[in-house]
């Protein structure tokens, strides 16, 4: 099954890699970039979206800027996207958005689509925040709706400064890699993993409307461990130096998907795992 797809956010890390997907499915995909629309200004968002005139949406856009009072306001109007809903034609049939695991609170037990919603930050507030939206929206408006919520996404072409993309470059280049003084772990999931979910769920006509399902692997990574992944994938050695990292907000000793429900109800599972992520990436020249 094809159709016209909007994906928002579609210059973005993620975006990109589905946007590729989609066409190589046959679909036709009308893509939404910040160089195409403000989707802070809910007028020009809107227009977006009508004239797309989608059979279905998969929103991606993210905003992550919170230096200023105009910037916070711009995030939150990215994150919760409110005018995305009523800006649908009545034919579309599914909305998925892709949210973040920092909406959850931290804890050292695997994390399930009932963990308490405590958002470490205000991105993952936000982020929370549109979820919630999303979901009461589509439900008023009959729309059928999902969220997914990725844990630590990677692959070819994410941010240079993400930790993935410094490590590989520290590689290639002899650099050293400054780390956090305490370990922290991540489930690390491969960004074509987190793409064929999107898929799945717009496809999955059964899934029950609003549903929240949670992607990952199941599996922690600690950021040592991943160095050292990174070198026997490579074959060579790559200097870190802990403690010269001030480490994020959201770190934490345990950070790991319980995957269960992608399983059940999309007949999703994770095909590559980090080994081959990462020389997959490698390969890529990405790094």
């Amino acid at each position: 099954m094809t159709g016209r797809a909007l994906v928002t956010g579609a210059g973005g890390f993620v975006g990109r890699h589905l946007v590729a997907r989609l066409r190589r499915d046959g679909w036709a995909v009308t893509g939404l970039t910040r160089a195409d629309v403000d989707l802070a200004d809910p007028v020009a968002a809107a227009a977006a979206v009508r004239a797309a005139d989608p059979d279905v949406v998969f929103s991606l856009a993210a905003g992550r800027a919170k230096a200023t009072p105009a910037e916070r306001a711009a995030t939150i109007a990215v994150n919760t996207a409110p005018w995305l809903v009523d800006a649908l034609p009545d034919r579309c049939r599914a909305v998925v958005r892709l949210g973040s695991s920092t909406e959850y609170a931290a804890g050292p037990a695997p994390m399930a689509e009932d963990a308490p919603l405590h958002p470490r930050g205000f991105f993952g507030a936000t982020k929370a925040a549109g979820s919630l939206l999303l979901q009461a929206a589509a439900a008023e408006r009959g729309v059928r709706a999902a969220v997914l919520r990725a844990f630590q996404v990677y692959g070819p072409g994410d941010h240079p400064t993400r930790l993935v993309p410094v490590v590989l470059a520290a590689a290639r280049t002899g650099a050293t890699v400054p780390l956090p003084a305490a370990v922290s772990r991540r489930d690390w999931v491969w960004v074509g993993d987190v793409v064929d979910a999107c898929v799945r769920a717009v496809l999955a006509d059964d899934l029950p409307p609003g549903a929240v399902v949670n992607i990952g692997t199941g599996v922690q990574t600690s950021v040592p461990d991943l160095v050292a992944t990174a070198e026997r994938v490579t074959g060579r050695p790559i200097a870190t130096a802990p403690g010269a990292h001030a480490g994020r907000h959201w770190d934490t000793a345990d950070w790991v998907c319980d995957p269960r429900a992608a399983r059940a109800l999309l007949g999703w599972a994770p095909s590559v795992d980090l080994a081959e992520g990462l020389a997959r990436t490698w390969a890529a020249g990405h790094g």
